[in-house]
């Protein structure tokens, strides 16, 4: 081999090099996440950082917790805009920005997690995500937040006639007040740092949310009979900005998508450990923790809920229609 052949396959590889280099931009993405560093979602959104700096090689990138890079409102315009570069968000405040995900707020619209994974990881994943780019806005993964169930001083919930009457605590939200409502209870909006006393002082009999937070808040040692009637299932979505996408190579891109479905396989493994670590630590306090064996009635009396939502959002009938017809929904 000469000098001339050997310079012409050197200067030829560096070329392709050069290119490879050109059209993969190196990225050091910023991240939001409003938890603490040892929560699920926290550990999860780190292995996604690890495995796409591992991956793709030239992207890297750091997650900031505690909610330190802003509210989530704030957060989400600001990943819209591309000042931030990705985050892990609740679906239910997301709504005010991508009406598609108002969907998952609807009370027994996933029969169950499992459920609710299944669809997600589908064509209803599918479609959210695309009112998401509209909006500026890309899933990579969506992760679990528990379901939410009711917990309350007086008895167990085993129907909706079983929540007659009940003072309960709900999120601010119509559509949460007026699931208490279609079941004859009494729904009652208020702060949750205000919940624990108002239990203990019968301002409300009951209240409803995830095992975690219902142990870790010590509403357990106030209301004992905990009823898993999993109402609420909202998942939480790891999200990238549209700007930030669009700057990356199809194979960064894959590699990016590769890594989100690996966090959220890994998030949810986390979840449902601390989940059913916190069921055993109200169980050992003294909770009736009682499982809901059908729920039809529940989701038969939300009829009224439905038909208002829908009113007021009929272009979402179509997405509805196919989450209620899933095998067990509503």
């Amino acid at each position: 081999m000469t000098y001339f052949t050997r310079f012409t396959g050197a200067a030829v590889a560096a070329a392709t090099c050069l290119t490879v280099a050109t059209g993969a931009q190196a990225m050091n993405l910023r991240g939001w996440n409003i938890h603490v560093e040892e929560y699920p979602v926290s550990i999860a959104m780190e292995s996604f950082v690890a495995e796409v700096s591992e991956k793709t090689g030239d992207i890297s990138g750091k997650v900031y917790h505690n909610g330190v890079l802003g509210s989530q409102p704030d957060a989400i315009e600001q990943l819209r805009l591309g000042a931030l570069d990705f985050g892990v968000f609740s679906l239910g405040p997301m709504g005010q920005v991508v009406p598609e995900t108002n969907v998952v707020s609807l009370p027994f619209i996933f029969a169950s997690v499992p459920e609710m994974y299944r669809l997600m990881d589908g064509e209803v994943g599918a479609a959210i995500n695309e009112g998401m780019k509209a909006k500026g806005i890309v899933a990579l993964g969506w992760y679990g937040a528990g379901a939410r169930s009711f917990y309350n001083s007086v008895r167990p919930i085993n129907t909706p006639a079983d929540v007659e009457g009940l003072k309960v605590r709900v999120m601010s939200n119509d559509l949460f007040v007026k699931m208490i409502e279609a079941m004859d209870g009494n729904a009652t909006p208020m702060a949750f740092a205000e919940v624990y006393q108002s239990l203990k002082t019968g301002v409300v009999d009951g209240a409803e949310n995830n095992p975690p937070s219902y142990e870790s808040t010590n509403h357990f040692e106030v209301a004992k009979y905990y009823s898993l009637s999993e109402h609420l299932i909202i998942p939480e979505c790891l999200c990238m900005s549209l700007k930030t996408w669009e700057k990356m190579t199809p194979e960064q891109q894959e590699a990016v998508l590769a890594a989100g479905k690996a966090s959220a396989d890994y998030q949810r493994e986390l979840w449902a450990e601390r989940e059913a670590a916190s069921l055993e630590i109200v169980k050992a306090g003294g909770t009736a923790v009682n499982t809901i064996a059908d729920k039809a009635p529940f989701q038969n009396a939300m009829t009224p809920v439905y038909d208002t939502f829908l009113a007021a959002n009929p272009d979402l009938t179509d997405l509805v229609n196919t989450m209620r017809g899933t095998d067990g929904g509503s």
